[in-house]
């Protein structure tokens, strides 16, 4: 097994979260990891995106020329990776933000969900990466949805915020239902 992800959107969406989630995973059940990430000087609202990879292997580089998953949480997102995207690999579009008329490639398999819309009802606004990151699971094979589940709280639990855990998974379920 051996997955490359990048994550990317604004700075404060959480797409750097998004990816020390997925290698904490990853770590838990002992597979190599790779994190490495990529945020403007000016942070919040400005581009941040990760490149993520996990393999049964030992990784030699922390370039991802063409990811497996791209995981976007907005517009320019897209701009800057759809290109790199593996053919037959899997876009994760946050279509709270990006525009329902966009066009993309057609060897590629696209999921639309409304994240920041879902991270909102939920009243756990900062949640939309992970309303991501159970579409992600529920798209994909990287890992289960019930132990990514698991993987997200103990992470948030270790950070000693557990107190948020609730909003966290209702977030993380809506994504795997995909509404």
């Amino acid at each position: 097994m051996a997955k490359e992800i990048i994550c990317a959107g604004f700075g404060g969406q959480g797409v750097l979260t998004a990816g020390m989630l997925l290698i904490n995973a990853g770590m838990e059940q002992d597979k190599n990891v790779l994190f490495y990430p990529s945020y403007g000087s000016e942070m919040r609202g400005g581009t941040a995106n990760c490149t993520v990879k996990i393999s049964d292997k030992l990784i030699a580089s922390p370039v991802s020329k063409h990811p497996d998953i791209l995981f976007t949480m907005n517009t320019p997102a897209i701009d800057k990776f759809e290109d790199r995207l593996k053919p037959g690999g899997l876009l994760l579009v946050n279509s709270s933000i990006v525009p329902e008329d966009r066009k993309y490639r057609e060897d590629i398999k696209v999921v639309k969900i409304p994240a920041t819309d879902i991270a909102a009802e939920v009243k756990n606004p900062k949640g939309a990466n992970l309303v991501m990151l159970g579409a992600l699971a529920a798209h994909s094979d990287l890992f289960t949805i019930e132990y990514m589940e698991t993987a997200i709280v103990s992470f948030f639990e270790k950070k000693g915020k557990g107190k948020y855990n609730e909003k966290n998974v209702a977030c993380y379920r809506r994504g795997v239902e995909g509404r």
